[in-house]
């Protein structure tokens, strides 16, 4: 497992990159103690500003701080920014093309123990749906971290989507890492796992059990929802001939969704998708018995896989 949870990777990143570059400046909706921006604003009070339980005035305040020059991080929970901001996100932000960066913490079903109010698994499908919006979803706390200094020097508006705590460790210090540009994690020519965010570390685990059974599994890091690396994807699907995909959000226009999309008019490919199936989840002792629950297990991972390898035989 990761060392430290993506939130605390990103604090510290935050704080690193904002002693480099003078023109960072940091917002949050009074949720500075859980997304953990107050270690940046511990050390740079002047460049924060915590401004309340109101997530559609931190995006209007983040906007006019960005109209000024600087470069805003505007902080909430993902659930809360993608329903309550998403007006002042799309007008404000969206077409008027302005320089923001959103931070969407505690995504997915990370927030186990506050319930369906507060999970959130409808986020991807809303932010990427926006025009000129990049939707970023590191899979572990090392990518989160170094993504904070491609997210400050892009011009843009960029939201980056977060989990409250730690997942498997798959992204290396010092690995190449480019907005747009997927990771291909392992070669395969049986068929290809295609995931974003907490499900990549559940793939490769997926992928060695496959491997046991002979079954050669590529696993593709889409952690650029948008603008989707369709290359990447094309190839993954030519070589394998067959794909599932893996995300910690609902079956419905997510990262399957998008991938869906682009095998349907590039490369049409017999496909399975691993997600939450179009219900509320409940609350549960951890996040890792919650996704389990939900069908995110990795053994879910592999019947998929085994199951859409029978659809690619019958081609």
């Amino acid at each position: 497992m990761a060392a430290i949870s993506m939130r605390e990777a990103f604090g510290k990143a935050l704080l690193q990159y904002g002693e480099e570059n003078q023109d960072i400046v940091v917002l949050d909706a009074d949720t500075s103690s859980s997304t953990l921006t107050k270690i940046f604003a511990q050390r740079f009070p002047e460049r924060f500003y915590n401004i309340g339980i109101a997530e559609p005035c931190m995006v209007d305040v983040a906007v006019g701080l960005a109209l000024g020059g600087l470069i805003p991080f505007a902080n909430a929970f993902s659930a809360l920014l993608s329903l309550r901001a998403i007006e002042a996100i799309r007008s404000n932000i969206c077409y008027a093309r302005t320089n923001v960066k959103l931070v969407a913490h505690y995504a997915g079903l990370s927030d186990y123990k506050d319930g369906p109010t507060h999970h959130s698994i409808s986020d991807i499908a809303i932010f990427r749906s926006l025009p000129g919006m990049t939707l970023i979803v590191p899979s572990d706390a090392t990518q989160t971290a170094a993504f904070v200094p491609l997210m400050a020097e892009k011009d843009g508006p960029i939201t980056m989507r977060i989990s409250r705590g730690a997942s498997i460790a798959v992204h290396k210090e010092g690995e190449a890492l480019e907005i747009g540009k997927a990771i291909a994690r392992r070669k395969g020519k049986d068929v290809g796992l295609i995931a974003c965010g907490s499900m990549v570390g559940r793939c490769m685990a997926a992928s060695e059990i496959l491997a046991r059974e002979g079954i050669d599994a590529a696993v593709l890091e889409i952690h650029t929802i948008k603008p989707i690396d369709r290359d990447s994807i094309c190839r993954v699907a030519a070589d394998a001939g067959a794909i599932v995909t893996a995300e910690e959000h609902s079956i419905l226009g997510g990262l399957g969704g998008a991938v869906a999309e682009v095998l349907a008019e590039e490369c049409p490919t017999p496909m399975a998708r691993i997600g939450i199936s179009d219900t509320f989840a409940r609350t549960a002792p951890d996040t890792d018995s919650l996704m389990d629950t939900y069908g995110l297990s990795i053994d879910q991972i592999v019947s998929a896989a085994i199951g859409v390898l029978k659809k690619k035989e019958k081609r």
